[in-house]
């Protein structure tokens, strides 16, 4: 069974979307994509921080799926990262409220022992330095790595993001991340400008409208599946990094054809993420409805035509 190490915030969100509003929640970039690689069979752990009005009874439940949670600092007179977003009648748009990085603002992340070999490993959106803090604790490079990260840290910590970036196998960022990190409109030019940045893959996620996926001049597209109801888009991209991840892990195969593969499991799961506020869908999510919404998946990019 592969190890699969997973950095990133587990925060608490206050979400508002048009559908309502929620007050403290769980949620984090580690926090959904732990869940949705949890999935697989993978051997998973976290490395993060919290503070002391973190719920112990939610490490538990990461604990029940699996997901190791010993490389979790607790700083027990410390507050939790803490963001609060509103989304407009268009989801694909959301205002920041209020970031408060609390006990982030001093992390220096620690590598359990265990997971110091771990086959594979997913950065997830945090200060670059922090990323580049954990892969430098590993003393072999894993077998995958892959990177997130958002324009934030574009704006504010360019050069240490570009050193990550360089050391990294695979890139998963948003559309409007990838034309601002290349300076390119068209998203081909922009996948090639950032895969000169280092990354030999580089995913490029479109929300509602699906998910490209670039190597040398290959291009894979993979569509979101039209949902009746979406409630909450939070967490909807580290969900498909987790199910990205997750699958690329649990089968050991890092082949173009397998990160397609990779590509449509992340899709999958992210389009449950938006179904409820938070992680509540995630966390109940079971094995049979993941099969047949893959299933749907398949129909709705299956078909037959004649090329004369």
């Amino acid at each position: 069974m592969s190890k699969l190490l997973i950095v990133g915030t587990v925060a608490f969100d206050a979400i508002e979307t048009p559908f309502g509003k929620t007050d403290k929640i769980l949620g984090g970039a580690a926090t959904y994509i732990s869940i949705a690689a949890s999935q697989f069979n993978v051997e998973s752990g976290i490395v993060s921080v919290v503070g002391g009005d973190f719920p112990k009874d939610f490490l538990e439940k990461l604990n029940q799926k699996k997901i190791d949670t010993s490389g979790i600092e607790i700083v027990e007179d410390g507050k939790t990262f803490f963001w609060s977003g509103k989304y407009h009648n268009d989801l694909n748009v959301r205002d920041t409220l209020v970031t408060e990085l609390n006990v982030l603002a001093d992390f220096q992340p620690k590598v359990p022992k265990y997971f110091q070999d771990a086959d594979f490993l997913m950065l997830g959106n945090l200060h670059p330095s922090v990323q580049k803090a954990v892969i430098d604790q590993i003393p072999n490079r894993p077998k995958l790595v892959a990177l997130d990260t958002m324009n934030f840290w574009m704006d504010n910590t360019w050069d240490e993001l570009m050193e990550v970036v360089a050391k990294v196998d695979v890139i998963t960022i948003n559309d409007e991340e990838a034309r601002q990190m290349s300076g390119e409109y068209s998203l081909v030019k922009a996948a090639q400008k950032i895969h000169n940045m280092g990354p030999q893959y580089v995913v490029i996620k479109k929300g509602e409208h699906g998910a490209l996926l670039f190597n040398n001049g290959d291009v894979f597209f993979a569509p979101a599946l039209p949902l009746e109801e979406v409630f909450d888009p939070t967490g909807a991209g580290d969900t498909f990094a987790g199910g990205f991840i997750g699958h690329m892990a649990s089968t050991h195969d890092i082949s173009f054809d397998n990160m397609k593969r990779a590509v449509i499991a992340g899709s999958n799961l992210a389009s449950f993420c938006v179904e409820k506020f938070g992680t509540e869908r995630m966390m109940n999510l079971t094995k049979e409805e993941v099969q047949s919404r893959l299933q749907q998946f398949k129909q709705l990019t299956q078909f037959d035509i004649e090329l004369n």
